[in-house]
């Protein structure tokens, strides 16, 4: 009879898990078999350094979009140039 250990988890799911968790999604439950495999998993604690990386990176930029009227403007623009 194979049994099976609840709170461990694959590597894929685990970046499941800490995608989710990065967007305050994650389970309690979820969060606590993530710790478990950051805990004895390179592979899974690198994914998660990288990802809180570029979390931080763009919470940080200063991005800035356009109005949906100016983008409909400036495809409109460019359908009358394309037309000529």
């Amino acid at each position: 009879m194979k049994t099976t250990n609840k709170l461990l988890v694959s590597c894929e799911e685990a970046k499941h898990i800490c995608d989710k968790n990065q967007y305050g999604e994650a389970s309690l439950l979820e969060i606590i078999k993530l710790n478990i495999r950051l805990m004895y998993c390179k592979v899974t604690r690198a994914y998660s350094k990288r990802n809180t990386k570029l979390t931080k990176t763009i919470k940080k930029s200063e991005v800035q979009t356009i109005s949906s009227s100016q983008k409909e403007e400036m495809k409109r623009r460019l359908q009358e140039e394309l037309s000529k």
